[in-house]
């Protein structure tokens, strides 16, 4: 962010929005985030076809409407919405109006079927699907000082920090209920407020269908004590300086944006559930059909790669139903807590 005074001291969510979104920002990069990390969507296209299996459970939830509506959120550069859209049998494809939501400009080789906004469109009939979306929402970081008292982190433009005013009111409010601090020096928490209200304004934007956010993610029960704010750059993690160099991200406390009906399973429970397992195909293809067998091993390879813990698998799901029944089936816990 060229022209930004480094000495000026601001919350991590003002800082975060300018370097992520501003003029100069980190995502209005031409390369676009797929020059700096590797999503589910760059690793495998089972994840699109994944995307696509699942539109079409909503579909058959709905009944086969006319218009059939799939709503890329953080698109990057069309890489999902794309992949889905090929990857749909022919009559669902047919019926099926794609948006991409994205700040950058439209790539130049974008299908022309994909409409490109910068929000989402409203009364949508079909599957809404954000893909590290919420991680990106910029939110402050709290610590807690050396008298036990939580205090908002302020940074310079250089990555320098020191801590600010304490936290109050609905931010004070959130950490109570999502992220209890004990008075313990040095502990910190995001304060998720602001990806709470972004998922409910995106369920908001839903008639009937499905919302899905998948992230990085921690419930209540087991949140990092020091929270999870990083950077990356060029595929490698890198601080987290609010200069428009780099992304700047944070596990979402997804049990917090929940809203009533949600369900929240990991990502390798819900890539099975449609479909991508990572078995290994019969060793017996080998010598009868050895290119089928070829192929199946590296798809295998890469299902393993979307569903593996310690990695990708880890992601969450959050399903949000609209007016239609889980296309995964019910929910097994109630996220929202008395």
């Amino acid at each position: 962010m060229a022209g930004e005074a480094t000495g000026e001291w601001r919350g991590r969510r003002a800082a975060a929005e300018a370097a992520l979104y501003g003029p100069d920002g980190f995502y209005r990069r031409p390369e676009g985030p797929a020059g700096h990390f590797r999503t589910s969507v760059h690793a495998s296209p089972l994840f699109a076809g994944a995307v696509a299996r699942l539109l079409c459970r909503v579909d058959e939830a709905l009944g086969g409407p006319e218009v059939l509506d799939f709503v890329d959120m953080a698109a990057g550069r069309g890489e999902l919405v794309t992949g889905v859209l090929d990857a749909l049998p022919a009559g669902v494809a047919g019926r099926t109006r794609a948006y991409a939501v994205e700040i950058a400009d439209r790539p130049a080789d974008l299908d022309h079927r994909i409409e490109w906004l910068t929000g989402p469109p409203r009364h949508i009939t079909g599957l809404l699907f954000a893909n590290e979306w919420l991680d990106n929402v910029p939110v402050e970081v709290a610590e807690v000082d050396s008298a036990g008292v939580p205090r908002l982190v302020l940074v310079r433009a250089d990555g320098t920090e020191r801590l600010g005013e304490p936290v109050t009111g609905a931010e004070a409010e959130w950490l109570a209920r999502w992220w209890p601090l004990p008075a313990e020096e040095g502990l910190r928490a995001e304060i998720g407020g602001p990806r709470d209200l972004a998922w409910a304004d995106a369920v908001a934007s839903v008639g009937r269908g499905l919302a899905v956010a998948v992230d990085y993610g921690h419930t209540v029960d087991a949140r990092p004590l020091f929270g999870t704010l990083t950077g990356f750059r060029e595929g490698r993690e890198t601080a987290p300086v609010p200069d428009g160099s780099c992304d700047i991200t944070a596990h979402v406390a997804l049990d917090a944006c929940a809203l009533p009906g949600a369900r929240l399973l990991p990502q390798r429970e819900a890539l099975r559930a449609l479909g991508v397992t990572g078995a290994r195909p019969p060793l017996a293809l080998a010598s009868t059909r050895p290119a089928a067998y070829v192929r199946a091993l590296a798809s295998a390879g890469e299902a393993a790669e979307l569903t593996a813990a310690g990695g990708l698998g880890d992601f969450g799901w959050l399903l949000q139903p609209v007016g239609i029944p889980d296309p995964l089936g019910p929910p097994e816990t109630d996220l929202q807590p008395d």
